[in-house]
């Protein structure tokens, strides 16, 4: 799941999974952190989810993919968007 919130020269995106799907550490990785694992790690939050906020340029679009310990990649399906193997975010 993904919430935007508008800022005055960016949108900031945070990325919200479930606590234990998948099991282990999780990351966000995208275009706009250079593919790299680790930079932006999902974080236990009170709520019993993980997330990680990312500042975005507004009025952007930019591919990523989730990588879970194992080297399990996988999509974020409440987007709706694809671009090919990836998830597709809209600012």
């Amino acid at each position: 799941m993904l919430e935007r919130t508008l800022r005055n020269h960016h949108t900031e995106v945070t990325f919200i999974l479930p606590a234990d799907i998948p099991p282990g550490p999780v990351s966000v990785v995208g275009d706009f952190n250079g593919w790299q694992p680790g930079i932006h790690a999902l974080c236990p939050r009170k709520d019993g989810k993980r997330s990680v906020t990312v500042e975005l340029p507004t009025e952007s679009t930019h591919s990523f993919r989730y990588l879970a310990a194992g080297d399990y990649w996988f999509n974020d399906e409440s987007v709706g968007y694809q671009d090919g193997p990836n998830s597709r975010l809209y600012t």
